[in-house]
């Protein structure tokens, strides 16, 4: 158990200066959003699952592990909040996150050894493959949100589902072209919670929160090692070190 939470905590380390800076200003925007509203409860959890969706998405983006268990922690947040919101296509985005993005990383072994040597690119078939998924997910969700709940937006949730959901399994499968579905998330997603917050069913948080995924998704087309050579090298050739170094303590 020392050596995971030592794990963890080596995780948090080597990451782009740009994903730091961009936490704390994201941290920043969040507590004034939370002390210039009425605090409740459910504020708070939102300021949480925010605060650690935030740090879950610059982990992904530096190809760290640590994602696992604070996507975990913060998807619950984020169920709350979408079901208080009546976004309910929003729950079972999150549980998807937890099935594609979270329990791999906790369960699997191999899946947390040096993720920047395991980069892939789509073919021409996963493209084709990847869209229509999309564009399936879109339609049978939207319907079915619609026609059997009283979600108030079902539409815009769907699309929001649809794009994230396939971006989620596109990640579990580590492709890169992950993020073109990530941006593309993080721009219906700034749609859905801006349209909830203006109908009175979801507090600002969620949009500023949507809003710091999609500079962290430009972000990664930069300095992430998803796309940047250069920093996937630099993050192999740390975790190597950390893999070897934790072998010496453990003999």
């Amino acid at each position: 158990m020392q050596h995971y939470f030592q794990f963890l905590a080596h995780q948090l380390k080597g990451w782009p200066q740009q994903n730091y800076y961009l936490f704390f200003f994201s941290l920043g925007c969040q507590v004034m959003t939370l002390v210039g509203q009425a605090i409740t409860p459910l504020t708070i959890l939102t300021f949480i699952g925010t605060t650690l969706g935030v740090l879950c998405v610059l982990a992904i983006n530096a190809a760290k592990s640590v994602n696992g268990v604070l996507g975990v922690l913060s998807a619950i947040c984020f169920i709350i909040t979408g079901y208080a919101a009546k976004n309910y296509l929003s729950i079972f985005e999150q549980l998807a996150y937890v099935a594609t993005l979270d329990i791999p990383v906790l369960i699997s072994a191999n899946w947390n050894v040096n993720m920047a040597a395991k980069i892939r690119r789509f073919t021409g078939r996963s493209w084709v493959i990847a869209l229509t998924s999309t564009v399936v997910i879109y339609l049978v969700s939207g319907w079915g949100i619609g026609t059997f709940t009283d979600d108030p937006r079902p539409w815009i949730d769907a699309i929001s589902f649809a794009i994230s959901l396939t971006a989620g399994v596109i990640c579990f499968l580590r492709f890169n072209n992950q993020y073109i579905w990530w941006l593309a998330s993080g721009v219906a997603q700034m749609v859905l919670w801006f349209i909830s917050f203006r109908q009175g069913s979801a507090t600002l948080a969620m949009f500023i929160n949507s809003s710091i995924y999609l500079v962290n998704d430009i972000l990664a087309f930069t300095v992430s090692p998803w796309y940047n050579e250069k920093e996937r090298h630099r993050v192999m050739a740390q975790e190597t070190a950390y893999a070897g170094q934790l072998a010496h303590e453990t003999n």
